[in-house]
């Protein structure tokens, strides 16, 4: 069994609204990413990035984990050789992340139990992170002898902040839920037995709302990030030196890779705007 990456449209009252569920599933191994689940990850949000049906991803791990990190049980069949392990990292890793990177469709998180290493990688591509009080976060993959790759060390680190990411990598330390919250990661803290009302009543919120307008946000702000997710030694990055990066608003005024204005005759700025004028509310 090396676990799956598994996507469903969500039962429920969410049944119909265009919330997709995506669950991390790896049993007896608190949903420890294999190579194999890297590789679904990004099927898995490719996929929805194509559909036009989508309006919310609400992403979990199966049990009572989040994900407890990379199945170290795989490591000795390539970790030791450089160019398999580079290909285990630029391609199954970051294949999966920059897939969930590039998803113009909200994500949000719902994280129980363990979050660490490729798990707070996940949580790192997701726009609202929302966590159980006993929630783990830390990546103490310096007690296995080797450190974060580039690419990943760059993405978590511009998510959860350079002193927490330093803390996590050179000192192996692990926080809490509220600890995360309190250094801007996590967006919301809950009791265990309220996360799935909380994290599944905040993608219904969002599956209400404009699903035009989602994209458009998430396109922006990727612009914006856009320097920090590319810097000099990313060599496939969007930009090859970040000495030499557009600014954002270099990329929004030259309309790249889209002119961020075209939604002005769409039917959903339409409707929003009219609703709002004729006071009641607006069907998305």
């Amino acid at each position: 069994m090396t676990g799956e990456v598994i996507a469903a449209a969500a039962a429920g009252e969410a049944a119909g609204r265009g919330v997709v569920r995506v669950t991390l599933r790896h049993d007896g191994r608190l949903n420890a990413m294999s190579r194999a689940m890297w590789r679904q990850l990004r099927s898995v949000f490719e996929s929805i990035q194509r559909s036009v049906d989508v309006r919310c991803v609400l992403i979990e791990g199966a049990g009572e984990a989040f994900c407890a990190g990379g199945d170290i049980s795989e490591y000795p069949a390539f970790r030791f050789d450089p160019e398999q392990l580079r290909d285990f990292h630029e391609g199954d890793v970051w294949g999966g992340l920059s897939a969930m990177l590039a998803c113009d469709v909200p994500i949000v998180a719902r994280i129980a139990g363990a979050c660490m290493g490729a798990g707070v990688e996940i949580a790192s591509c997701c726009d609202i992170r929302i966590a159980a009080t006993g929630a783990r976060f830390g990546a103490p993959i310096a007690k296995l002898g080797f450190p974060m790759a580039p690419r990943e060390a760059a993405l978590v680190a511009g998510a959860v902040g350079d002193v927490t990411a330093r803390q996590m990598l050179l000192e192996a330390a692990t926080f809490s839920a509220a600890e995360m919250a309190q250094r801007g990661f996590v967006s919301r803290v809950v009791e265990a037995d309220q996360l799935e009302a909380q994290a599944m009543g905040t993608a219904l919120r969002i599956a209400a709302l404009a699903p035009g307008a989602a994209r458009l946000n998430k396109q922006t702000l990727r612009a914006l990030q856009m320097p920090l997710h590319a810097p000099a030694f990313m060599p496939n990055g969007p930009v090859a030196q970040a000495g030499k990066a557009l600014a954002a608003s270099d990329l929004i005024a030259d309309a790249t890779p889209a002119d961020p204005y075209a939604y002005a005759n769409s039917a959903e700025h339409r409707e929003g705007i009219t609703a709002f004028l004729d006071k009641r509310a607006p069907v998305f």
